[in-house]
């Protein structure tokens, strides 16, 4: 009867292992380009890729500071996101993050492992850049430049139409001051704009008489 428990625990571990190479097939593919962007003293953004293969119904990522005094593990399901914000980061630390894919089959392999350091508080600018890409900050410099840059934009553009409004509003001047003396003019008396009446009666009544009178005696 020995032979019969050996033969079946030999099924048993025949099953559990093409059980386990079936799980491994389907697992996800393992995320790719992981890199570390907006790095600042307290956090920090990782983002990734997943290559084509099966759907990917979230992620988990794995956080260890490189001295080993503190682990984290983020796990994330029900979501299509390629970044995740990693947050109370130490300052000027250095940490090792990977990421996992999960799928409806399980996890995939975690991915390559990235090291990244955090910035200094009184750092404005990247000192570090993660292994499989640059590290991009967006420092408090460049944004006062921007905003600086808006305002002036506006500023001018302001000026611009105060001056076109003022020549505007000068120009309706001069054409109503126009208009008014035009106006003026047609409406003076009629006296001031009409000739000199010719005599008439005793004038040329007279010029006539004396010619007769020239005649006469001739």
């Amino acid at each position: 009867m020995a032979p019969f428990p050996a033969c079946l625990n030999s099924a048993v571990l025949v099953l559990f292992s093409c059980d386990l190479c079936l799980v491994r097939a389907n697992r996800p593919p393992s995320p790719v380009n992981v890199t570390v962007t907006h790095l600042k003293a307290n956090s920090a953004t990782v983002s990734w890729d997943v290559p084509e293969g099966d759907v990917v119904i979230g992620y988990a990522i794995s956080q260890q500071r490189q001295d080993g005094q503190m682990q984290r593990f983020i796990r994330e399901v029900n979501t299509t996101n390629r970044a995740c914000v990693l947050w109370d980061l130490a300052e000027d630390a250095d940490y090792i993050i990977q990421v996992q894919s999960i799928s409806l089959h399980g996890e995939s392999q975690a991915s390559k492992r990235v090291h990244f350091r955090t910035l200094k508080e009184t750092d404005r600018l990247p000192s570090n850049s993660s292994n499989q890409g640059d590290i991009t900050v967006e420092g408090l410099d460049k944004e006062r430049q921007l905003q600086t840059g808006e305002i002036v934009i506006i500023v001018t553009v302001l000026l611009m139409w105060a001056a076109v409004i003022a020549l505007f509003c000068r120009q309706y001047d001069i054409i109503k001051d126009n208009d008014s003396n035009n106006n003026k003019e047609k409406t003076k008396p009629s006296s001031e704009h009409s000739t000199p009446e010719r005599p008439t009666g005793g004038l040329l009544y007279s010029k006539k008489k004396s010619l007769s009178v020239n005649i006469i005696e001739v």
